[in-house]
Parts: C-alpha cells; structure tokens; sequence
C-alpha cells in the first residue's frame, strides 16, 4: 500500500517517539553522562528538576494536560534512585554509570531495620535490592490507545502528538509486607469512566508538584535535550514499597518491565526550566 505524504509523515513521527521513550533501552541503557558545554537553545521547559526550586526562565509554555483521571494510563516503569530531587529525597547518589547508581535516595534509606533490610530468597527485577530507592512513572496520554511498552504505546497512528501526563512517586525498597504493594499500584485491565487507570496511586506522600517538562533518561542532558512535552506530577515525600510485590510485578506484566531503568541528570540551568506556580 502506497503512504500519503501525511501518513509517511505520521509514521515517522510514530517511529521518532517510540525510539525516544521514557523507558526505552536505548534511552535508558546505552545513556551518556553530561559532557558539559552550552545548555541547549531553543527547546521547551526540561525535567528531571528539583521541585523545592520554583524557579525557571524558559519562555515555551504549553498548556497543562488535564487531570489523570480524564486520560488513558499507557506505560508505567520505574527508575534506579530518584531522577527528581525534593527535601525528602536528596542524598546525591553520585554520577552513576550511563545512568544507573546516580540520581537520589530518600532519606528514609538510611534509617531502616534489618528486618527491612533483608535479603529477599530470590533476585528482584534484575538486581534491586531493599533500602534501594525508586522513582515510579505512571503515564498517561489524551490518545485512545492500550497500555504497553515505552513511550510508543502513549500514541497511535490517529494520535501522533498526544498531551502527556507523568503521575510520579519516589519509594524506598524494603523487604516488609506490611509495605505498599506495587500489585495495587499498577494495571489489571482496570477501566474507570472508560478510561484505563491503575487501580490506584500512592496517598498521603504530600500534596503533588505540578510542572511542565519533558521526558527524561540519560541520554538527555543540559546540552541534549528532549523536545518532548510533559506535564508533570510529583509527590514529595517517599513511601515504602514492599520488594516482593516489585518482583512479582517484574515476572511478567502488560509494560513488558523486568527492571530498573537508569536516571537522567538533575536539569539546573534556569533557562531550561519552567516557573513551578
């Protein structure tokens, strides 16, 4: 079948997103560390970013997505520490290597009990281990598409340039089950007003930070940014998350998840960022 201009056009555009996924492995995986040099022109309001700092100068303003509630969940994974930082996660992880072992940890991390701190009998998603800290992304896109894997699955033919909302939550690991458990937290089919949702989101962590940003992993940095535009929505203060429910998540799950991706650098420069209101 011979493409139209528009279609050949739409195709690309698809085939450009889902390479550039918020979880993609080439994002997340073959990442490099900020190189240095001249921050990025012209692009929109960028993220990972301290959310304690409202300050910002980049002049792109796009218009908030609406509520989750009235959007589809497309893809839920998580980080290997915090790519945000707040109050309650703070303790700098270091520069990590493509991505993994930087970021931050939550400063419940440092004050858990042996019990907490037990090794679980078998291996969780692919190395996590309790007292680790995670950052969990549930997102979700005004297109009319199923959840799956990465970003690709936020937008369709019919629905190339969807608004996207990143619902985000900062855990510590531990090895409790009287922890959360993330098989409440995720996706099961779940319909709500005809739109898929995960069966619930964290409470009590604090009111969530509003912002507008972009999507993030480590091969973005202050001289690579991401074109893409994100509203998002983050909780400051950790919870626990029992590691046992992590790792049944990982054993198989619509997302195609099995571990943890690594963490794009801190974006610090005013001009990359927008004014949190």
């Amino acid at each position: 079948m011979k493409l139209s201009k528009g279609n050949i056009f739409i195709a690309l555009t698809v085939g450009f997103l889902a390479t550039n996924s918020m979880a993609s492995e080439s994002e997340h995986e073959h990442g490099h560390e900020n190189s240095g040099g001249a921050a990025c022109e012209g692009y929109g309001p960028q993220a990972p970013r301290d959310i304690d700092d409202v300050a910002g100068t980049n002049k792109r303003i796009f218009t908030m997505a609406p509520d989750y509630t009235k959007m589809n969940l497309c893809n839920i994974h998580f980080h290997n520490n915090a790519e945000h930082k707040a109050k309650d996660f703070s303790i700098y992880a270091g520069e990590g290597e493509h991505g993994h072992g930087g970021g931050y940890q939550c400063s419940s991390s440092k004050s858990l009990t042996k019990a907490e701190l037990m090794p679980p009998k078998q291996t969780m998603c692919k190395g996590l281990k309790p007292g680790d800290t995670i950052e969990v992304h549930w997102v979700h896109t005004t297109c009319e598409t199923k959840p799956g894997k990465g970003l690709g699955s936020c937008l369709s033919e019919a629905c190339a340039n969807p608004e996207l909302r990143v619902e985000t939550q900062v855990f510590t690991v531990v090895n409790d089950s009287s922890a959360l458990d993330f098989n409440e937290l995720t996706y099961d089919g779940n319909m709500v007003n005809g739109y898929h949702q995960a069966k619930a989101l964290p409470k009590n962590t604090g009111k969530a930070i509003e912002f507008l940003g972009s999507t993030t992993g480590p091969k973005y940095t202050e001289q690579q940014c991401s074109p893409m535009q994100v509203t998002w929505s983050v909780h400051p203060n950790c919870a626990k998350i029992d590691i046992n429910s992590l790792g049944q998540w990982c054993e198989g799950n619509v997302f195609e998840e099995d571990h943890a991706h690594g963490v794009r650098k801190l974006a610090t420069n005013p001009a990359l960022l927008s004014r949190i209101k």
